[in-house]
């Protein structure tokens, strides 16, 4: 059996040189760039809540939430922009790459297609595993009202996953914080089976 074997197109910092001079945004998979495609509103409510959540109550902390362009190195030369992610290391003026990220966030949304949802839900979770200091992936749905925590066991890259829904508290207790899961989703309305508009606070 025959084994395809990518070769990369340019390097990491290849990469930061070429996004810079683009209109849109685009990850690094370590081979060649990736587009982001844009979320609906939804997507942009659920993003502001986190940050603004997370501002909320790490201010005067020494942990400080960061994105949208705040690059997450994975593996190998692969960047991944994250709809959240939280440091609680000093960060340098000019650098492209968020120093030891604990905890990330990402919101999926269903516009953006099954194969960036496959990234979000599979891909990420392998690359987000191999960076030592992250302890914590969330995957926020904005289709409906639930979050995919991944936590990181104390060894090795295997994730615990758990379920957090509606009523519930987001525990992030590697930042010394809890959320309430409808204070992510504030404002943010979801289609009815009558086709109207309703919230799940």
């Amino acid at each position: 059996m025959s084994v395809t074997i990518r070769v990369p197109v340019m390097t990491r910092d290849q990469f930061f040189d070429w996004a810079e001079a683009q209109g849109a945004r685009h990850e690094f998979d370590g081979f060649e760039p990736v587009a982001m495609t844009g979320g609906n509103l939804n997507h942009n409510r659920i993003a502001f809540n986190i940050h603004r959540t997370l501002h909320s109550r790490l201010r005067g902390s020494g942990c400080e939430p960061l994105g949208l362009d705040a690059g997450v190195a994975t593996i190998g030369d692969s960047v991944r922009y994250p709809d959240a992610v939280v440091t609680c290391s000093p960060t340098q003026w000019g650098s492209r790459l968020v120093p030891n990220p604990v905890v990330v966030f990402e919101v999926i949304s269903p516009t953006s297609g099954h194969v960036a949802e496959h990234v979000d839900r599979i891909v990420k979770v392998r690359e987000y595993a191999a960076v030592d200091s992250i302890r914590r992936y969330v995957i926020v749905e904005s289709a409906s009202v639930g979050l995919t925590v991944h936590e990181r066991q104390e060894a090795g890259q295997k994730w615990t996953v758990t379920t957090v829904m509606a009523d519930d508290l987001l525990p992030l207790p590697e930042i010394g914080v809890e959320i309430p899961v409808a204070e992510i989703y504030e404002n943010v309305d979801f289609p009815s089976k009558g086709s109207e508009a309703s919230s799940p606070g």
